[in-house]
């Protein structure tokens, strides 16, 4: 299992054998409405299920995919580790 660790200056490293490494910049968080629906899309959720499993309204979602807002602090960086760990995620959240 990947474990990550979110810093405070937004940065996510994964945590391996007693260190930190940095995420390649290539798997920066989503930043254009069209990543946050192929995210989405990839883990093959629904709108109203990934609202649900992220804790936001489904009008979130729908002004992220079109563009009419985008995904800022900490939701930018919940995406962001979705993107490279969506089932421990969601097994984390669903404790909650």
């Amino acid at each position: 299992m990947q474990r990550l660790r979110l810093k405070a200056d937004g940065r996510i490293v994964e945590l391996r054998d007693g260190g930190e490494f940095p995420l390649a910049p290539s798997e920066a968080a989503p930043a254009a409405p069209l990543e946050v629906r192929d995210l989405r899309r990839r883990v093959q959720l629904t709108q109203q299920e990934f609202a649900a499993k992220l804790g936001v309204p489904v009008e979130t979602i729908r002004n992220w995919e079109q563009g009419k807002r985008m995904p800022r602090g900490p939701a930018r960086a919940l995406l962001t580790v979705i993107a490279h760990a969506p089932d421990t995620v969601f097994a984390a959240l669903a404790k909650t």
